[in-house]
């Protein structure tokens, strides 16, 4: 597999904006999409040993390697057109810094 995926929650309103976000700052169309709700996505997490009902997060694969939370935030902006690329920076904070701001945006994903 070439193409990076990212695997979103469908239901919730903030990461359907951030797909279109991404999408409109991907020029090269680095990135392929599912919802975490669709079999494509549960058959994915289940390929890497995860359990699908485990996710609620985004979730990034590459390759053989799959990312989520924070980790996947920064991964995809670092590849996304100047300045979001700039964003990548922030992958050398340690994930306890910066999973905790990612969780607070998640807690309140439903009301924007």
């Amino acid at each position: 597999m070439n193409r990076k995926i990212i695997l979103f929650d469908g239901t919730c309103v903030l990461c359907k904006k951030a797909v279109h976000f991404i999408i409109s700052r991907d020029p090269k169309g680095t990135f392929s999409f599912a919802s975490l709700q669709s079999d494509l996505a549960k058959n994915l997490l289940k390929e890497k040993g995860l359990d699908p009902d485990s996710f609620d997060s985004l979730v990034l694969i590459e390759k053989e390697d799959f990312f989520y939370e924070s980790t996947a935030v920064l991964k995809i902006a670092s590849q996304l057109s100047f300045p979001w690329n700039l964003f990548g920076l922030f992958l050398w904070l340690p994930k306890t810094l910066r999973d905790p701001i990612y969780k607070l945006i998640a807690r309140n994903r439903f009301s924007v």
